[in-house]
């Protein structure tokens, strides 16, 4: 019960998260909005690390993670030189 309750909620942030994307004002907010969509992909692979009981899905999410630091490295990078 609490997975879902868990899972629903990552899910929410994600869909508000898209929405912000979407409709983002600014260049800024967009890529704030991509960087927060990839956390939550993060704690949802760690959740289902743990529901599956299978440690290989922490190991993707560290991957994962790891990319998106780089992603917003260079979207910050491109914002910081295009302005």
């Amino acid at each position: 019960m609490m997975i879902v309750i868990v899972l629903s909620l990552i899910g929410v942030g994600i869909l508000f998260s898209i929405i912000r994307l979407i409709k983002g004002p600014s260049v800024m907010d967009r890529v704030v909005s991509v960087d927060t969509i990839n956390i939550m992909v993060v704690g949802l692979i760690a959740v289902l690390a743990i529901v599956f009981e299978n440690g290989l899905y922490l190991d993707i999410a560290i991957v994962y993670g790891i990319l998106a630091f780089l992603e917003t490295i260079v979207l910050a990078k491109y914002m910081e030189g295009k302005s």
